[in-house]
């Protein structure tokens, strides 16, 4: 499929650049679909639709004549009560999958990949899960997701071969990523950071080129049409792990303090509870600290196994990419 042209939705957003640039390093003609104009994120030999999924002509319009799709665009997980607003979530992550999804039947694509998450397993995860265990998603997010990935799996080509494949990957970590790893990161870097309980929560990551990676190895592979793979770097970590690894990458020693949990759920509480009392709405520090301590380990062998994926980035040089690359952007000095 090297040459043909590949519809990338969300193309603009956290991995979508990372993506991007992983397809047209492979040879592939790249189209973007995004709600606003890129600008400079991508290079000039890429054709920018704009558009949102939400409506199903802009869909069917940057769908013609692609042979493949790579379905980024969705609504992520936020902190505090728009994390909750169910409806929102299942307008961008059910039925704007379900636009794209019948876009890419009329015209014909031959594969479309679905990038999910592994959130589908629930939160506080007892012990590691793989592709066959139950899933238990817990939130909107993760809830709307699953049911975007029931949509993928049903889709077939007129020749009745699977059209889908899922990918549920790790957390994505990488120099454009927001959310907890950024705030992670800032806080290392100035020396703002405790460690909150033991380090040992058991995380599962991927870096975000990582990500085109494995899109890459999917687009090429026939036998993946119609699986669901787990996507990680192919390693456990513990919060001690990452934390070590992006220190070591900041060139700064591990802090030497920890909070207990306890005490540290029970300060956040009343942070969030004094932010609402002066009119802030719902606090979200409890929410962060939940998602710190919680163990999401996922194993991602199958991809590896079956098709061959190899990661590139481990722990320690995955962060240093990172580290390099928002030095060199000048967020951090």
């Amino acid at each position: 499929m090297t040459g043909d042209v590949v519809l990338v939705t969300g193309a603009s957003g956290a991995i979508g650049p990372a993506v991007v640039e992983s397809l047209i390093g492979s040879g592939y003609s790249v189209r973007t679909l995004t709600r606003r104009p890129p600008g400079q994120s991508f290079s000039q030999s890429v054709d920018a639709h704009v558009g949102d999924i939400a409506d199903p002509g802009r869909v069917s319009a940057a769908m013609a004549g692609a042979s493949a799709v790579v379905h980024l665009a969705a609504r992520l997980h936020f902190s505090g009560p728009e994390s909750r607003d169910i409806e929102a979530y299942r307008r961008a992550n059910v039925q704007g999958t379900a636009h794209v999804v019948g876009a890419a039947t009329v015209a014909r694509v031959r594969r479309l990949v679905f990038a999910s998450t592994i959130a589908v397993y629930g939160s506080s995860l007892a012990s590691t899960v793989n592709e066959t265990s139950p899933v238990r998603p817990d939130t909107p997010y993760a809830a709307t997701k699953f049911e975007a990935e029931e949509i993928v799996r049903a889709a077939r080509r007129e020749d009745d071969v699977p059209l889908g494949v899922v990918l549920r990957f790790a957390a994505v970590y990488g120099s454009r990523l927001k959310g907890n790893y950024r705030s992670l990161v800032r806080g290392l870097a100035r020396h703002r950071f405790v460690p909150v309980g033991d380090g040992q929560s058991k995380r599962t990551l991927i870096h975000d080129h990582d990500v085109g990676r494995a899109i890459l190895r999917v687009l090429e592979a026939p036998a993946a049409g119609g699986r669901t793979f787990n996507v990680t770097d192919g390693s456990m970590h513990t919060t001690d792990d990452i934390v070590a690894a992006i220190c070591a990458a900041l060139g700064r020693p591990v802090p030497r303090w920890r909070v207990p949990t306890g005490l540290a759920f029970a300060g956040t509480m009343v942070l969030d509870e004094l932010y609402r009392l002066k009119g802030g709405g719902a606090g979200t520090l409890s929410d962060r600290l939940k998602r710190y301590v919680e163990n999401v380990a996922v194993d991602g062998s199958a991809i590896q196994r079956e098709l061959g994926f190899v990661p590139e980035y481990g722990l320690e040089q995955g962060w240093q990419r990172v580290i390099e690359e928002m030095r060199a952007s000048g967020e951090l000095t």
